[in-house]
């Protein structure tokens, strides 16, 4: 391939040889495919882009630039002469590209990892940007007058904790606070750091039955949410009314995509305020917004890897997976099961998942430490497939160096070998949650891929706008939505078969909020 063939990251050198590449078939090496699609440069022939190769290798690099891989992998350029100097710089990216091209090749030896890039991680790229431009429309205006009902709120908060303590102060220093909590009222200190009583969530939330500490907490949820989301939403807005966020595809260690400016995918959704946000999203006038999202995806998946015979046996025959794992993790049957039993055992369920351990579930669930260590070792006992897989899955880790999903996406762990126990044992809770989690993230990109193919094959002027975790949103033409919600279904059902079914419960309606359902 001529020296033409290769783009660097912030585009080609010229014009004319962006014309020359558009117009061309030939087989393109590039690096950042998702930027030239954002530039409008759409290659016929993209055969590697070495950015999205260079994450596939190394997860936990700090950056992807083209000169960084360079000095990682002792890559040096043709020597470049007659170049103007306003292209110079593009020149020398391009100029590298043949040969990290060849090494990074090499290192993508494994056939699984040469699919997840060729047919998962470049056509995701398309797919994210077009979410970039097709962005998502606000309410703008109803954002501004959430804003000042939360300004009216945290008005008379303040004055509340104000009224309680006997002065005025800054309610956001440290200092001051734990000298109106701990000294002017006497309240029981918690936790005591180099420069005083600490103040911090969680000290707060064991206090939070002393009065005005409720008050003061809901201050800080309804502080973050305007300065957040309402400031932070508001300031995003384009021209066009939307919000075109910027997925990112190579941030995160496990595979999942990741939303900035602004992130989207950090709405809030556990209070009733953070959600009520979800109501200034909106469709555009004609159409209506079509949501779906997986039911319990991971456990799914966790079910699949460890080939357990009692959760695949529930996900086949449509057991509720958490009232199935209570019964049996507290001994009785299903009809016995009360909302605290299932409570805790969704808790266990997902906690698993995650790698969590019996001091991190006692104060997540509020119990003893002795307590949540039973939890957790009658789910291993109930559960041998899930146990066996968890140890296998270490051993594996710590002889190979890495763990990896079902598609070849590898995480390295070079954790698990060092001196520190508290570094080691880090790196056995993301042996066991990296390939689920991972896996999880694999499935919904496929799903994404296969969404937007569908969409473009039936004719549909319905478009993917935003991936969040496991949940998609398709805006689509009123008259389109129902045949929209059909393809979304479809796809994301039908992305990967396990051994157990994936489910995905859709939505439609003309707000982010309404297509929650």
């Amino acid at each position: 391939m001529r020296l033409q063939k290769y783009l660097a990251q912030s585009g080609v050198a010229s014009r004319r040889a962006a014309e020359k590449l558009i117009a061309s078939s030939a087989p393109t090496v590039v690096h950042d495919l998702k930027s030239l699609y954002e530039k409008g440069i759409y290659l016929k022939n993209p055969i590697f882009d070495t950015m999205l190769c260079a994450y596939l290798l190394n997860p936990s690099a700090p950056d992807y630039s083209v000169e960084r891989l360079c000095e990682e992998y002792s890559v040096e350029g043709a020597e470049l002469k007659n170049c103007p100097e306003k292209y110079l710089s593009e020149a020398k990216k391009a100029a590298v590209l043949p040969g990290l091209y060849e090494i990074l090749k090499l290192r993508l030896s494994d056939k699984k990892e040469q699919e997840l890039l060729e047919n998962i991680e470049m056509p995701l790229a398309l797919v994210l940007s077009n979410m970039e431009r097709e962005g998502f429309l606000v309410d703008a205006e109803g954002i501004r007058k959430f804003g000042e009902t939360l300004t009216d709120r945290i008005a008379r908060l303040e004055r509340s904790v104000y009224d309680a303590v006997g002065y005025e102060f800054n309610l956001n220093s440290p200092k001051q606070l734990a000298d109106a909590l701990f000294v002017k009222l006497g309240l029981p200190a918690k936790k005591k750091t180099k420069s005083g009583f600490s103040t911090n969530a969680e000290v707060l939330e064991e206090l939070k039955e002393f009065h005005p500490v409720g008050a003061l907490l809901e201050y800080r949820q309804l502080a973050k949410l305007k300065s957040t989301y309402v400031e932070g939403l508001l300031s995003v807005i384009s021209a066009d009314g939307r919000i075109h966020s910027t997925f990112n595809q190579t941030e995160t260690r496990t595979g999942r995509i990741s939303s900035s400016e602004p992130n989207l995918q950090n709405i809030p959704v556990r209070k009733e305020l953070g959600r009520e946000l979800r109501r200034f999203f909106t469709a555009k006038e004609g159409c209506l917004l079509v949501d779906a999202d997986y039911s319990q995806i991971e456990l799914r998946v966790l079910a699949h890897m460890a080939n357990d015979r009692h959760m695949i046996d529930t996900f086949l025959t449509g057991g509720d997976i958490h009232t199935s794992t209570a019964a049996k993790v507290f001994g009785v049957a299903e009809t016995e099961v009360t909302p605290l039993m299932r409570s805790r055992a969704k808790a266990v369920n997902f906690g698993i998942v995650y790698g969590i351990g019996a001091f991190s579930l006692s104060k997540d669930l509020k119990i003893s430490f002795g307590e949540a260590k039973n939890y957790i070792n009658s789910y291993m006992e109930t559960y041998i497939g899930v146990s066996s897989y968890m140890e296998n899955t270490v051993e594996g880790a710590k002889k190979a160096g890495y763990v990896q999903t079902l598609f070849g996406r590898r995480r390295p762990l070079p954790e698990l070998s060092a001196s520190s126990a508290v570094t080691r044992s880090f790196g056995e809770r993301v042996a066991r949650n990296m390939p689920v989690q991972g896996t999880a993230a694999d499935i919904i990109k496929i799903a994404m891929i296969n969404v937007e193919r569908a969409l473009d094959e039936a004719g549909l002027k319905a478009r993917l706008i935003l991936q969040i975790h496991d949940e998609l949103i398709v805006e689509a033409p009123e008259s389109e939505a129902e045949r929209a919600a059909q393809i979304l279904k479809y796809e994301m059902e039908n992305a990967v078969k396990l051994s157990v079914p994936l489910t995905a419960d859709c939505h439609i309606g003309k707000t982010w909020l309404e297509a929650k359902g």
